[in-house]
């Protein structure tokens, strides 16, 4: 941590207000401080480093995990399997890049214009992003160099472990070609002051070598570096406030020793993640702005997007030992084009994923019990996985709202997760099932488990981007448009999910807004 780490009154009203230290609000307060922006970071859990995580699923689950009470509703199975657990994301400084496997890729430019490319789909809210790939590229470029992607950069590929190998043998039997150890936010050589990794695995639990790119231990202290940023963990955000025009003044917390706080600020970033991001704007409504914050196209918290998931695992007849290097190993991208005479629109990614024993036992089959799953941990040795990542569709219908008869332990409503999957999810999902079966019998499996979708990790949507006011919350930049001082920065602006994994797309965006928030508070338009 830095020695000149900045401290700010909480009348200093020139501050910029970062909610959350993930992908988006890390970088995006470093980004901002080292352009010499005065920056005040809240975040709601507490500060690991390294030498704190802990290579133990459930003690590592209990340290980082959100863990508040959330409800859900939908047809989504998780409601059922994990109805208090709809999300797995992180609750601590650096956000769910912790927790993150490290896949860094760039979308496709169709993805940026899913409305155009895929028409009309019942019962989807598709949209074009105001935004084009050529646009983000020169932030793409930025973020990989940030991440320290591999394969770019003249950053070499990681070695490829049994998974991987298992993967790659049964894909290029099929005729797959685009295999790969993928596009890793890993290092796989000494790089930006951090080493090498060690292949140990216990990448959801916290990189101990740092080889894996966290804001926690990069952008945070670099940040403090400068003098221009100031962190405060155990700070849980419950309102922003505005003046009598409409301008955002503040933002109200709960500090580390239960006091509510009030902290000034000349702009206000939100980057709690696509739940609690909406949380914030729809629970900071006024009697100017009843339906929340920014929200006159009543688009706050709707088009909730988690991905198209599940997995695939496998047994085989000698042992694979697949949880022996890094968590997320390699990938498959031949499927990730759009190709409707699938069945469906948009593509998905197969990217290995190996769990340890008791998230296998607890994700495998949620209630599972007797012979068929016993005997399935019990070659646990011999099994080989993989987890589908797909483009699912944006529904209106999907959404954050505010649950008033359920209250966290500041007595303020928790945000209940509503989803149905669409028609096109479950033919998404059902194809890839069927390609990863094949994959694995071509490698000489002699079991097949298809696995339910877990808890989500990729949390999208909800203040979506949009070029007209009335079908988003945010402009381009991530701008509100109905308050120019209030931006939003995480996974939550995405107006379509993509394929790819998201957190490389994230980090661009927040560059990229860092730069245009910087530049307009220098002209005084902010």
């Amino acid at each position: 941590m830095a020695d000149n780490i900045a401290k700010f009154g909480h009348d200093d009203a020139s501050v910029v207000v970062v909610v959350g230290t993930g992908s988006g609000g890390g970088v995006l307060a470093n980004e901002l401080a080292q352009r010499g922006v005065k920056v005040v970071a809240l975040e709601a859990g507490g500060r690991y480093l390294p030498e704190d995580y802990i290579n133990d699923e459930w003690d590592s689950f209990a340290q980082l995990s959100w863990g508040d009470m959330r409800t859900t509703s939908g047809d989504w199975r998780v409601a059922r399997d994990f109805a208090n657990l709809p999300a797995w994301i992180v609750k601590a400084v650096g956000g769910t890049s912790i927790h993150w496997a490290g896949a860094s890729l760039r979308f496709q430019e169709h993805e940026f214009k899913a409305a155009s490319t895929y028409g009309a789909v019942d019962g989807a809210s598709l949209l074009d992003w105001p935004i084009t790939l050529a646009e983000l590229e020169p932030y793409y470029d930025l973020a990989e160099k940030k991440l320290g992607v591999t394969r770019t950069n003249d950053l070499p590929g990681l070695p490829g472990n049994n998974n991987y190998l298992v993967l790659e043998k049964g894909a290029k039997a099929m005729g797959y070609s685009k295999v790969s150890t993928g596009r890793m936010a890993i290092n796989s050589v000494d790089n930006d002051d951090r080493m090498a990794c060690q292949q140990t695995g216990f990448c959801f639990q916290g990189c101990k070598w740092g080889a894996k790119w966290s804001a926690a231990y990069t952008d945070i202290p670099r940040g403090e570096a400068t003098g221009n940023l100031e962190v405060r963990d155990h700070s849980h955000a419950t309102r922003i406030e505005h003046d009598e025009d409409g301008k955002i003044t503040g933002v109200r917390y709960i500090d580390k020793d239960g006091a509510e706080q009030f902290q000034r600020a000349r702009i206000v970033a939100v980057a709690g993640n696509s739940i609690e991001s909406p949380r914030l704007l729809l629970a900071s409504a006024s009697e100017r702005f009843p339906d929340g914050l920014a929200n006159s196209s009543g688009q706050v918290g709707r088009n909730y997007m988690r991905h198209t998931t599940g997995s695939v695992y496998a047994i085989f007849e000698r042992p694979v030992r697949m949880w022996r290097g890094t968590t997320m190993a390699g990938i498959v991208q031949d499927e990730a084009h759009h190709d409707p005479a699938r069945g469906f629109v948009g593509g998905y990614e197969l990217e290995t994923l190996a769990l340890g024993i008791p998230f296998m036992a607890a994700f495998m089959d949620p209630g599972g019990w007797g012979r068929e799953f016993t005997s399935a941990m019990d070659s646990y040795e011999n099994m080989a996985g993989m987890w589908i990542v797909g483009e699912d569709l944006p529904q209106e219908t999907n959404r954050i709202t505010l649950n008033r008869s359920e209250k966290d332990r500041f007595g303020l409503p928790v945000p209940n997760v509503h989803y149905d999957d669409h028609p096109n999810d479950i033919a998404m999902r059902n194809h890839a099932y069927g390609v990863g079966e094949r994959i694995y019998r071509a490698a000489g499996a002699t079991r097949i488990l298809p696995t339910p979708p877990y808890p989500s990790t990729h949390n999208l949507g909800t203040n979506r981007m949009s070029e007209n006011p009335r079908d988003g919350v945010v402009n381009k930049w991530g701008q509100a448009h109905d308050i120019p001082n209030l931006f939003v920065s995480d996974g939550s602006v995405f107006t379509t999910s993509a394929a790819e994994n998201p957190t490389l797309t994230i980090v661009a965006l927040a560059i990229r807004q860092a730069e245009h928030i910087a530049a307009e508070m220098e002209k005084g338009a902010l």
